[in-house]
């Protein structure tokens, strides 16, 4: 079964860490995509530039609403996904575990509903 793994960030958590403690963690993650490849459970991943960079968008009332900044003022953030492949959830929890984003942050597991008629990759 797919399932997607959104990786939620505290952006402060990071910022008190330092930036080798980032970079650390963003290097534990590319190994950790590695591991998945080789056991064939990597779909796709990637990681996201930050919420200052975010643009949201809405239609009210048949007007486009075009704001800076992610929809919502929470804490944490998305900061990337992992699509991965894995037999139940309890597989997809294990994998969500060894991100090191949990340590300082939250996956979000959510199984992909497939949809007849959609484009391949």
């Amino acid at each position: 079964m797919k399932y997607m793994l959104l990786c939620y960030d505290d952006g402060a958590a990071w910022e008190k860490a330092g930036e080798k403690a980032l970079q650390a963690a963003m290097q534990e993650a590319v190994q950790l995509t590695h591991q998945l490849h080789a056991q064939g459970q990597y779909i796709l991943a990637a990681p996201l530039h930050p919420t200052s960079t975010a643009t949201s968008v809405r239609v009210r009332y048949g007007k486009r609403l075009v704001t800076d900044g992610p929809f919502a003022e929470t804490r944490e953030h998305l900061g990337g996904f992992y699509l991965i492949d894995a037999k139940d959830l309890d597989e997809a929890i294990g994998i969500a575990a060894r991100h090191p984003g949990v340590r300082v942050g939250t996956v979000e597991i959510r199984p992909v509903m497939e949809l007849a008629g959609l484009p391949t990759v």
